[in-house]
């Protein structure tokens, strides 16, 4: 046993301290997004695109794993069927389209 633990102290916890810089606190709205894979890895594009134009401007891309992948996907899931809960169901025919 480590020096200075006993047996009845529970393993301490690691607070995660979260910077969030001013540009990137002011957030981007994107309308588009695309979305690459490998074995290994996905890439996910998130684009702004004007009506009626045919060139779309890449504002962020985020690269993960395909276990976080995975994970993202679940927390997206809920946070949307709580939205859904609190303001009604999202009925946007776009919304049942994929963006990718």
């Amino acid at each position: 046993m480590p020096f200075g633990m006993s047996e009845a102290s529970p393993p301490s916890e690691v607070q995660l301290q979260i910077v969030l810089d001013e540009q990137v606190a002011n957030g981007l709205y994107c309308n588009m997004a695309l979305i690459n894979l490998t074995e290994t890895e996905f890439t996910l594009d998130f684009l702004f695109i004007q009506p009626q134009q045919n060139r779309a401007k890449v504002l962020s891309r985020i690269i993960t794993s395909p276990k976080h992948m995975k994970r993202l996907l679940s927390t997206f899931k809920d946070s949307l069927a709580r939205y859904e809960a609190k303001y009604g169901p999202i009925e946007a025919e776009e919304a049942l389209r994929p963006l990718h």
